[in-house]
C-alpha cells in the first residue's frame, strides 16, 4: 500500500487518537460516515505453528512437511542445507484443531487418479467433519477428496472435534471430544458401481449411539465421564481379538488424578468395548506414546519421569522401567525458569494449563495482564521437569532393531531414549543429553536427520542432529503474537512497513514487517542516471557462473561496466557503439557479443583488458550489418540474432560465422515482409528448458511425466505484433520462416468494447509444470497464454512436426490488471521456469510455477529498469533503475516472511513512532534486571539501537503510553500499575490497587543520526576506479547475527548487549499523578487534555497554563467493569470494558462532567477500538470478531443504554490485540476510458492478532460491494474455490453475529478469483446457486477490475 503524504498520515493518526478540535474536522469526517461496506483481507498469515505433519503430499518421492496455523495450512520443504521453503499457504475458513496423515502413497494405485501415489492430510476442525485432504499440482493447493460428517459445526465439548488419532497401518482413525465420547472411524477406498474410486468409512462411536450396542458394555467401569486429554493408537496383530487398541489420557471428573484407559473394538460384535485402566500413585499423566516398530509398548510421560508399559496384553497393563527427568545426567538439581508462566508443580494447576489444549494462546499468557497477556513474567526456582514435545525419528533400514525417542524439556533441554527392540519386547538402552536451546512445541523429526523445533512466542530453529549436539541450520520466523504496531513510511519510498512487538519474554522482540517479498538492500548510486532506455548483464561464456558485464542503454549513449568487486567502465574494451540507443544485447556465441541498435547489429569480441577470456589485441574485434531500413525491435539467442523493422514491416534472422582468426560475419539467413509490425522479440534459451523439466519433474509434479527428449524441439521465438498478437515463429536453420502458432490479443472493457493500448510491449516464454507464453502490454495488462494441448510442450514445437500451423492457436488463459504503465518481463535467472520480476507501475514477482497468474509485490520503489546480475559476492543480485539511481539489492524469495528482526530484550508490549526524531518509543515488561523489570526505551529503527530510557520503579509495570502535544511541547504520558497482582477480577471489576500517570519530556529525543553509534557495513567492498557508477555509494544497512539469542538468523539485529549506561540520554519525567487503579489506557483529547482509565474510571486531565509540569484534574467517569481501552476524535471519546463493550462519552466542558451518549447493544470483552469519525467505531473482541458499530444521530438519546448499531461484522478467527486507522492513497490500474490521474483516500483499518496475523479492512461503495458479494456467494460453493474444510463459508465468517448484521466481504475468499484461469472465472460466474433465483448476470472483466483495485491496495 502507499500511504499519502507524510502530512496526510500523521493528521489521519492524530486524528484517530486525539482529533483536531476544530469543527471543521468533524464536518470533513462525515463524509465516510455512511461507508459500511467494507472487505476484511489477510495480508499477513499467522506465523504461530500450532500442528505439523510430514507426508508425501506431491509425489511418493517428496518429503513435505504441513504446517497446521489454525487458520491457514502451509506446504513446506526442507532442503539439505535445513533451509524452510514455502511451497504454498492456503487459506481453510475454519479453525483447525488437529492434523495428521493417511499413508497411502503406496496403496490404491488406479482407483482415484487424484490421489494415486499421494499421501492424504487428514484435518480436524470446527467444521464438524474429518477432511481428506489431497494436494493437486495445477491448482497449487489442496483440494479434499472427502469430508466425513462427526458433528455440528462448533467447538462445543460433547461435539467430536477435539483430538485426532491415526493408526499405524492408515486404516483407523479416532477422533475425541472435548469430553466423554470418541469416535473410530475406518476409511478405505472402494469401488463404485461405475467403476470409479470413492472414499469409504465406517464409524464407530462409544459411547454407542445404538441402544442395542449400549447394553453390551454397561456392565463394567466403561464411562469416560471426563476430560480427554490425548489418545494414541497402540499397535496389535490385526488377528488379534481386539483390533485396533485406543489408549487414552482422561481425566475423570471429580479426580485429582489422571488415568490410562486403553479402549479395543470387537470385530465379532462390531462395538469399542473398554479393555482396561491403568493408574498409579505418582506425578500427573500427561501423554502416553507407543514406540515404533513394535506390538503392545508404549511410554507414559509424567511429569518429572515416564514409564515404559507392556500393553501385549491390554486387559493387564504393566510398568517395566521407570525414566526419571527431574535430574540431569550429571546428577544436579534442577533450578530453571519457568518458560510457561502459570504450570506449577501443582497437579491441578498443571492440568488446568494443559486443558487449554496444547493451545499456544492459552498458556503463554499467564500473567497479571488485564488479558492474560500484559504482567510481569513469573517464574519458579525448582520443579519436576515436563516433556513439552517429543518425536520419533523416522523408521531408517540401516537401524533396524531400535527405536530412538528425542523429546524436549520445558528447560529446554533435549534428550534422546533409545529402545532396543527383541523378542522379549522393548527396552530402555540408552538415555542421552543432547543439547539445550529454547523449550519447543511442537517438535518434528524429519528422514534426513534434520529436526524441527517450534517456540511459542518466538523464532523456530531447524537443526541437524549432530554427534551429541544439535547443529542449528537455519531459523523459521514467527513474529507470534503481535501485542501493538505503528506504521510508517521510515524510508519515505512510498511504500508503508509497520513496526510490531512481537513474542514474549526472553524472545521478545521489535519487527519490521513490510509487504510483499523482500529485497536486501546492498548498494545505492547517486542520482545520476537519468533517460535510462535500457539494462542487461551479460556473461563472457553461456557456461559462466557469473555475469561479466553490465549495459546501460541511454537515449543517445551505451556504456558498457565490468561486474565485480568494483563496476568499471570498459565500453572501449568491447567494442559496442558508443554515442546511440541500445535497442537490445547478448551473448551469440562463446566470447561474441551482439549490440542491436537502430541503425544496425555489430557483433564485439571484447580485449582481455575487458575480460581475461577476451582476445590479446589493444581494440576489440568488430563486425557490423546494417539493414536498409531502421530497425525497432530485435533479440538475440544462441548462434541467432532477430531483429524487425516497422516501415516496411520486416525480419531478418541473422547468422554469425568465423571466416578466420579473429574474422567474423554477420550473414541474413532469412528476410520476410510481415503484414503486421513487430512490437517485441524474445528467443527462449533452449538448453534450459528440458533441464527445468527434468528438475520439475523431480519434484513430483504429476503434470510433466512425458517431456519430449531434448534433441527433439526446434529453435524458435516468440514476437509480439501490433496485430496484436502474439506468435511463435520457426527459426530452424534451413527451413523457411514459419509461424507454429498464434495468440491473439483481445482485450474488452466492461461495457464490451476493446480496449486500447494492447500492443505486447514484452513477451516471455515460460517452461514451468508446462509451456505457455507471457505477454506484457502497452497498456498495464498482462496475458497468460497455453497451448490446447495438455503435453508439456505442444507438438509444433518439434523438429519433425507435420501439424499445419494455420489450425493451431493459442488459448488467452488469464488477464490481469498490473499497472498502466508498460508491462516487461524479466526473469530472474536464465531457466525457462524462472520466476519473473514484471515491471510497470510498481515492482512484481511473478511465481512461474504456478497455475493462472500468480504474483506477489516486491517490497521496493517503483522501478523503470532491472536486470539480474551475479557475481562472486552477490551470485543472486538484482540492479534497479529508480529514481535516476542504480539499486544494487538482492531478492529474498524463498523467505516466508518480509520481517526484520530487534532483539531488545523482554516483552515489548507498545510502541509509538515519534515523527520528529523518526525514532521509535516502545514500552517493555519482563525485563531480567534486578532494579527494573518494566521500562519505556527510544530505539532507532533502522539497527535497533537503544537511544535513551526511563525505567519504572521496582514492582511497578507499565502498561500503556501515548504521545501528546501540551502547548508548543511534545510529552509521552505513560500509564502503569504498582502491584504485581491482576488488575482486575475474574467477574470482570476492578482490583483495588494502585496505578502512575507519568509525563515524560520528549525534548532531549534526539534523531538516530545524532545519537545512534552504529556504523553499516557491506557485502561489498566497492573500489574508488574512475567511472564505476559506485564511486560514491549510499550504504543500505545490512543485516549482523544477535550474540546472544538462540535464535539468531541473518535478520536479526540485537540490542540487548547495549546498557542503559552507553545511552547518549535518559527520558526525563516532568509530573506525575497517583491514581487508584491499574492505567491500563491513555489517550490524548482534544488537544489540550489526557484521558487515562484506571480500573473502571475514567479520568480528564489538564495542564495548568499548558504547563506539562502541573497537571490537574478536571473530571472523572464510572464505568461498571474494569477498562481496558480508550480511543477519541475531535470531541467523541471511545470507551472499551472488559464487559459492556463499547461506550461512547462526551465530555461538556463547562460543567467538566463525562457523559455517556451511547453504548454497545451486546455484552463483549474488547481487544481494541478505533474511531473512523464521531459516529463510527470498529472494535474487536476477544472471541476473534471485528465489528463496525455506529450511532443513528449524533444528538444525545433519551436512553444510552444499546443505542449503538452494528453495521457489518466479520470473524476472523484471532484476537486482534491492536486496530490502527490508516489513510492510505494509492493510484488505480485503471481502464483507458477513465480519468488517468485518480487517486482515492481510503481510511483503512489495520489489525493484528495474536496468532501473528495482519487484517486489513478497507470501505467499498454499495455497487462494489454487491458486486462482490453475489461473486463471494459463487466461490463459496464452487469445488476450485470452496473451503476445503466442507463448512459452511457464511456461517463462520458471521459465528457469533446475528444474521440479521451485515456482514464484511471475506477478501481471502474474493482473491482467490483473480488466481483462475477466464474459463475457470467464467464459470465461477455462471455457477448457479442451490436454492437461490437466478441473479444478475456478473462480468469478468468488472469483477476483475474491481478485486484488482482491492489486490492492488492490499500490496
Amino acid at each position: 500500500m502507499k500511504p499519502s503524504t507524510a502530512g496526510d498520515a500523521s493528521a489521519a493518526a492524530a486524528a484517530s487518537s486525539s482529533g483536531p478540535s476544530t469543527s471543521a474536522s468533524t464536518s470533513a469526517s462525515t463524509s465516510t460516515a455512511d461507508a459500511t461496506h467494507y472487505i476484511a483481507k489477510r495480508v499477513l498469515r499467522g506465523s504461530a505453528v500450532l500442528h505439523v505433519a510430514e507426508g508425501c503430499f506431491r509425489s511418493p518421492d517428496s518429503a513435505d512437511v504441513v504446517l497446521a496455523k489454525e487458520t491457514s495450512l502451509e506446504l513446506v520443504a526442507v532442503g539439505d542445507d535445513g533451509v524452510l521453503q514455502s511451497i504454498c499457504e492456503q487459506d481453510i475458513f475454519g479453525i483447525i484443531k488437529d492434523i495428521g496423515v493417511l499413508q497411502w502413497h503406496s496403496r490404491h494405485n488406479g482407483l482415484i487418479p487424484q490421489i494415486e501415489c499421494k499421501d492424504l492430510l487428514v484435518v480436524l476442525s470446527d467444521s464438524g467433519k474429518l477432511s481428506l485432504l489431497y494436494f493437486c499440482s495445477e491448482m497449487h493447493r489442496f483440494f479434499a477428496i472427502a469430508n466425513i460428517e462427526l458433528s455440528k459445526p462448533g467447538n462445543l465439548r460433547h461435539h467430536l472435534g477435539r483430538i485426532l488419532a491415526i493408526d499405524r497401518e492408515s486404516n483407523f482413525v479416532a477422533v475425541s471430544s472435548y469430553e466423554d465420547k470418541f469416535a473410530l472411524i475406518h476409511v478405505s477406498v472402494s469401488q463404485s458401481g461405475s467403476g470409479s474410486g470413492i472414499i469409504s468409512e465406517k464409524k464407530y462411536f462409544y459411547p454407542p449411539e445404538n441402544e442395542d450396542d449400549a447394553r453390551i458394555i454397561t456392565s463394567s467401569r466403561t464411562s469416560i465421564r471426563g476430560t480427554i486429554w490425548t489418545m494414541r493408537f497402540i499397535s496389535v496383530p490385526q488377528d488379534e481379538e481386539y483390533y485396533p487398541v485406543l489408549a487414552m489420557i482422561i481425566n475423570r471428573k471429580g479426580s485429582d488424578v489422571n488415568d490410562l484407559s486403553l479402549f479395543g473394538y470387537d470385530s465379532s460384535s462390531c462395538v469399542i468395548n473398554h479393555l482396561s485402566s491403568y493408574s498409579e500413585i505418582g506425578p500427573l499423566v500427561l501423554d502416553v506414546s507407543e514406540i515404533p516398530e513394535t506390538f503392545g509398548f508404549a511410554l507414559l510421560l509424567r511429569v518429572g519421569d515416564a514409564l515404559l508399559l507392556d500393553l501385549r496384553n491390554p486387559t493387564n497393563v504393566c510398568c517395566i522401567q521407570r525414566v526419571s527427568l527431574t535430574t540431569n545426567l550429571i546428577g544436579e538439581p534442577i533450578t530453571v525458569e519457568d518458560p510457561c508462566p502459570g504450570l506449577d508443580v501443582d497437579d491441578d494447576v498443571a492440568a488446568c494449563a494443559l486443558l487449554e489444549l496444547r493451545d499456544s494462546g492459552n498458556n503463554i499468557m499467564k500473567d497479571d495482564g488485564y488479558m492474560d497477556i500484559d504482567g510481569v513474567d513469573s517464574r519458579s526456582n525448582v520443579k519436576p521437569r515436563i516433556v513439552c514435545s517429543w518425536s520419533w525419528e523416522p523408521p531408517d533400514p540401516v537401524r533396524r532393531g531400535c527405536a530412538r525417542l528425542l523429546f524436549c524439556l520445558d528447560d529446554g533441554e533435549f534428550h534422546i531414549l533409545e529402545f532396543t527392540l527383541d523378542v522379549e519386547g522393548a527396552k530402555l538402552y540408552t538415555f542421552e543429553y543432547i543439547d539445550r536451546t529454547l523449550p519447543c512445541r511442537p517438535l518434528f523429526w524429519m528422514k534426513n536427520r534434520m529436526i524441527i523445533g517450534f517456540v511459542e512466542m518466538g523464532d523456530g530453529m531447524i537443526f541437524k542432529l549432530g554427534h551429541r549436539r544439535l547443529l542449528h541450520k537455519s531459523t523459521i520466523q514467527n513474529v507470534a503474537p503481535i501485542l501493538d504496531l505503528a506504521i510508517a513510511d521510515y524510508h519515505g519510498e512510498k511504500q508503508d512497513q509497520m513496526f510490531a512487538c512481537c513474542g514474549m519474554s526472553p524472545e521478545g522482540s521489535l519487527r519490521v514487517l513490510r509487504n510483499g517479498v523482500n529485497v536486501d538492500r546492498l548498494l545505492k548510486t547517486e542520482a545520476i542516471y537519468q533517460g535510462v532506455t535500457g539494462l542487461w548483464t551479460l556473461r563472457m561464456k553461456a557456461t559462466d557462473a557469473y555475469h561479466s558485464f553490465l549495459v546501460l542503454s541511454f537515449v543517445e549513449e551505451t556504456r558498457i561496466l565490468s561486474v565485480g568487486l568494483s563496476f568499471n567502465d570498459i565500453s572501449d574494451a568491447v567494442g559496442f557503439q558508443p554515442d546511440v540507443c541500445t535497442l537490445a544485447c547478448g551473448l551469440v556465441a562463446d566470447n561474441l557479443l551482439v549490440q542491436i541498435y537502430s541503425k544496425g547489429v555489430k557483433v564485439c569480441l571484447p580485449t582481455v583488458y575487458a575480460h581475461p577470456e577476451g582476445a590479446p589485441l589493444t581494440s576489440p574485434i568488430c563486425t557490423d550489418w546494417y539493414p536498409a531500413i531502421t530497425i525497432s525491435v530485435g533479440a538475440v539467442g544462441h548462434n541467432i540474432v532477430v531483429v524487425a523493422t516497422s516501415n516496411p514491416c520486416c525480419l531478418y534472422v541473422l547468422g554469425v560465422r568465423s571466416s578466420s582468426s579473429y574474422q567474423y560475419e554477420l550473414y541474413a539467413t532469412h528476410h520476410v515482409q510481415l503484414q503486421y509490425e513487430v512490437s517485441c522479440i524474445s528467443i527462449p534459451q533452449e538448453d534450459c528448458i528440458h533441464d527445468n523439466v527434468s528438475f520439475s519433474c523431480g519434484e513430483g509434479d504429476d503434470i510433466c511425466k512425458n517431456p519430449p527428449p531434448k534433441v527433439n524441439v526446434c529453435k524458435f521465438a516468440v514476437i509480439g505484433t501490433h496485430r496484436p498478437s502474439v506468435e511463435i515463429i520457426s527459426l530452424e536453420p534451413g527451413e523457411a520462416l514459419r509461424v507454429l502458432t498464434i495468440g491473439t490479443v483481445s482485450v474488452n472493457n466492461a461495457l464490451g468494447a476493446p480496449m486500447s493500448g494492447c500492443i505486447p510491449e514484452n513477451v516471455r516464454f515460460v517452461a514451468a509444470e508446462r509451456f505457455y507464453i507471457l505477454a506484457g502490454l502497452r497498456n498495464g495488462m498482462l496475458l497468460r497464454f497455453e497451448s490446447e494441448t495438455r503435453d508439456y510442450l505442444p507438438g509444433f514445437l518439434y523438429k519433425d512436426s507435420s501439424i499445419p500451423s494455420v489450425n493451431t492457436f493459442l488459448q488467452l488463459i488469464s488477464i490481469r490488471r498490473i499497472g498502466i504503465t508498460p508491462v516487461l518481463l524479466v526473469p530472474i535467472h536464465d531457466s525457462a521456469n524462472a520466476d519473473i520480476i514484471v515491471l510497470s507501475d510498481r515492482p512484481w514477482l511473478l511465481h512461474a510455477a504456478r497455475h493462472s497468474l500468480a504474483y506477489s509485490s516486491i517490497s521496493f520503489l517503483s522501478a523503470s529498469h532491472v536486470t539480474p546480475v551475479s557475481s562472486v559476492d552477490c551470485p543472486n543480485g538484482l540492479l534497479f533503475v529508480a529514481e535516476s539511481c542504480l539499486h544494487l539489492v538482492e531478492l529474498v524469495h524463498g523467505k516466508r516472511l518480509n520481517a526484520q528482526k530487534f532483539s531488545i530484550g523482554g516483552t515489548p508490549r507498545k510502541v509509538l513512532y515519534h515523527n520528529e526524531s523518526r525514532t521509535l518509543l516502545v514500552l517493555r515488561t519482563g525485563l531480567n534486571g534486578a532494579s527494573s523489570s518494566s521500562d519505556v526505551v527510544q530505539v532507532d529503527p533502522q539497527n535497533g539501537v537503544l537511544l535513551s530510557r526511563y525505567k519504572c520503579e521496582p514492582g511497578e509495570t507499565a502498561k500503556c503510553m501515548q504521545i501528546a502535544k501540551i502547548g508548543n511541547d511534545q510529552v509521552l504520558i505513560v500509564g502503569t500499575t504498582k502491584s504485581a497482582g491482576r488488575p482486575m477480577m475474574s467477574n470482570g471489576e476492578a482490583e483495588s490497587i494502585k496505578g502512575r500517570l507519568i509525563v515524560l519530556s520528549l525534548e532531549a529525543v534526539e534523531s538516530p543520526r545524532e545519537s545512534s553509534s552504529f556504523i553499516p557495513t557491506f557485502s561489498f567492498n566497492p573500489s574508488s576506479h574512475s567511472g564505476s557508477p559506485f564511486h560514491e555509494i549510499v550504504g543500505y544497512t545490512t543485516e549482523e547475527f544477535s550474540s546472544n539469542s538462540m535464535c539468531s538468523s541473518p535478520d536479526e539485529f540485537s540490542c540487548n548487549q547495549i546498557q542503559a549506561e552507553q545511552m547518549t540520554g535518559q527520558l526525563r519525567s516532568l509530573t506525575q499523578y497517583i491514581l487508584n487503579g491499574a492505567v491500563l489506557a491513555l489517550c490524548p483529547y482534544l488537544d489540550r487534555y489526557v484521558l487515562a482509565a484506571a480500573g473502571n474510571m475514567i479520568y480528564v486531565f489538564g495542564f495548568t497554563n499548558e504547563n506539562p509540569h502541573r497537571i490537574k484534574k478536571c473530571a472523572v467517569g464510572r464505568t461498571r467493569f474494569t477498562i481496558t481501552c480508550l480511543k477519541t476524535f475531535a470531541s467523541r471519546i471511545a470507551v472499551g470494558d472488559c464487559r459492556d463493550g463499547v461506550l461512547f462519552y462526551s465530555y461538556n466542558e463547562s460543567h467538566r462532567k463525562l457523559e455517556l451518549v451511547y453504548s454497545d447493544p451486546a455484552h463483549r470483552l474488547v481487544g481494541d477500538i478505533a474511531l473512523l469519525n464521531c459516529e463510527t467505531a470498529v472494535v474487536s473482541d476477544r472471541r476473534g470478531s471485528i465489528s463496525v458499530l455506529s450511532c443513528t444521530r449524533l444528538e444525545v438519546s433519551e436512553s444510552p443504554q444499546k443505542n449503538l448499531a452494528v453495521n457489518c461484522s466479520f470473524y476472523m478467527g484471532e484476537t486482534a490485540m491492536s486496530i490502527q486507522k490508516a489513510a492510505f492513497r494509492y493510484r488505480l490500474p485503471i481502464d483507458d476510458d477513465t480519468d488517468p490521474v485518480l487517486e482515492t483516500v481510503y481510511n483503512c483499518i489495520v489489525a493484528s492478532t495474536m496468532l501473528g496475523s495482519l487484517f486489513v479492512m478497507i470501505p467499498l461503495s454499495s455497487e462494489e460491494h454487491q458486486l462482490l458479494q453475489d461473486v463471494q456467494e459463487k466461490l463459496s460453493v464452487h469445488p476450485l474455490t470452496a473451503p476445503v474444510l466442507g463448512n459452511d463459508h457464511a456461517e463462520f465468517r458471521q459465528r457469533g453475529t446475528p444474521s440479521v448484521v451485515p456482514p464484511i466481504l471475506d477478501g481471502d475468499m474474493l482473491v482467490q478469483f483473480l488466481e483462475l484461469t477466464g474459463e475457470q472465472q467464467q464459470a465461477i460466474l455462471t455457477h448457479a446457486l442451490p436454492g437461490k433465483g437466478q441473479h444478475r448476470p456478473l462480468s469478468v472483466f468488472q469483477v476483475l477490475q474491481t478485486l484488482e483495485r482491492v489486490h492492488y491496495a492490499l500490496n
